[in-house]
């Protein structure tokens, strides 16, 4: 007992003795980042539990790569068991920033791994401007492609092509089997093209049903939409309503939300250029609504960093938002405002701006336009919401009347 109290009384200080030529560039470097004094205190203390662990277990600042992996199987469990492990990480970013550790080895990326990878990737960003995440998600099935396969793409065989695809889609639906599908064929017209692989391979890809327009759009009603704004009022959500009302005004996509930049937006005109699919450019509105909601974001609560990229985090370390992180604004939006539905990202704000539009009297064309659509049978999607505007795309019956 005594042994214990001993220990329990060693300061923080002592316990981070051995890191000490460290400490104070890590403090500093946290403030850099935009922490809190008293988040900055409680970083240093966990941190300093964490230093008396590896210390213990024999490992110094030569070795605390290796400390940092053992202390993993430790520190792990409960929010507060994780808290000085993450402390640990932050510290351990400082110093191979600094230089002051050399990074840790790496698993190298599948694009390292097999360059026909690396080739594909620049193919689809240059002659198809495809988004860098689409990429990410492909690349992931198109590694296990060339696991299954191997890297000579001139042996690839109709039925090893089929069954691979056939066999990485048993475990999923629909919507990922046809992804999945997409991504094979995709990368073998990259390997056609390029006189990789066989000319036809790309026929062996099956596919998978997909009845056009057989499901109704998933959207909020009016009064939800408005209680999910009301619900990011506030001057601590101005940046939350700003991210909800381009969503559900305007239609935008996530990621388009997520890498709006100052550029884009045209105050004397009032309005936006959006890079959509395809880097294709298009101009929409400002309303005034959305204009208020971004000046008071940028004027009272954008954290000041230097950075041409619109919304930005609103806890340390301050960088631009992501396409996953607008779809947790929404979701939380959607939870504070008691709105109870099955589908809980950003996109059901998209398809709730068409619907409404729709109810409004906005024709299809008008709405096509707005969502950016590149095909008609994209937009008549919507008019399954109302029974009234079906007229607009229905066809006329081809059978004989009865008698």
């Amino acid at each position: 007992m005594a042994k214990y109290k001993r220990k329990k009384q060693q300061s923080v200080a002592d316990r981070l003795r051995w890191l000490a030529p460290h400490v104070e560039g890590f403090r500093a470097w946290l403030g850099q980042s935009g922490y809190s004094v008293a988040t900055i205190t409680e970083l240093t203390r966990l941190l300093a539990c964490w230093a008396e662990w590896v210390r213990n277990a024999g490992f110094d600042i030569d070795s605390i790569d290796p400390g940092f992996v053992a202390s993993a199987q430790i520190f792990r469990g409960g929010r507060m068991v994780r808290a000085p492990q993450g402390a640990a990480k932050l510290f351990v970013t400082y110093l191979r920033e600094e230089g002051i550790h050399l990074p840790a080895p790496r698993a190298p990326r599948p694009e390292e791994t097999w360059p026909v990878l690396a080739g594909y990737r620049r193919w689809m960003r240059e002659q198809r401007g495809v988004a860098e995440s689409t990429l990410d998600m492909r690349e992931r099935i198109l590694a296990d492609l060339l696991r299954a396969l191997g890297d000579n793409p001139k042996a690839y065989t109709a039925a090893a092509v089929r069954g691979f695809v056939l066999e990485r889609a048993r475990p999923h639906g629909r919507g990922r089997a046809q992804c999945i599908a997409g991504a094979t064929r995709s990368f073998l017209r990259y390997l056609i093209a390029t006189g990789q692989c066989p000319a036809g391979r790309d026929h062996a890809v099956p596919g998978f049903a997909n009845w056009q327009l057989a499901t109704t759009p998933r959207f909020l009603s009016g009064p939800d939409v408005e209680r999910v704004a009301a619900a990011c009022d506030g001057e601590e959500r101005l940046r939350d309503r700003a991210v909800v009302l381009l969503l559900a005004r305007l239609g935008l996509r996530a990621s388009e939300v997520a890498h709006l930049s100052f550029p884009q937006i045209d105050w004397n005109e009032g309005r936006l250029t959006i890079s959509g699919k395809a880097r294709l450019e298009e101009r929409l509105p400002l309303t005034q609504e959305i204009g208020d909601a971004l000046i008071a974001y940028i004027e009272r609560s954008r954290p000041r960093l230097a950075s041409t990229r619109v919304f930005l985090t609103d806890v340390a370390p301050v960088v631009p938002l992501s396409r996953v992180a607008v779809k947790c604004i929404v979701r939380r939006a959607l939870n504070r405002a008691g709105v109870d539905s099955p589908h809980r990202g950003a996109h059901v704000l998209r398809h709730s701006a068409a619907t409404d539009m729709l109810r409004h009297g906005v024709s299809l064309a008008g709405v096509g336009a707005v969502l950016r659509h590149r095909s008609p049978s994209m937009t008549a999607h919507y008019a399954k919401v109302d029974v009234a505007l079906l007229s607009e795309v229905a066809q006329p019956w081809g059978g004989r009347l009865p008698c």
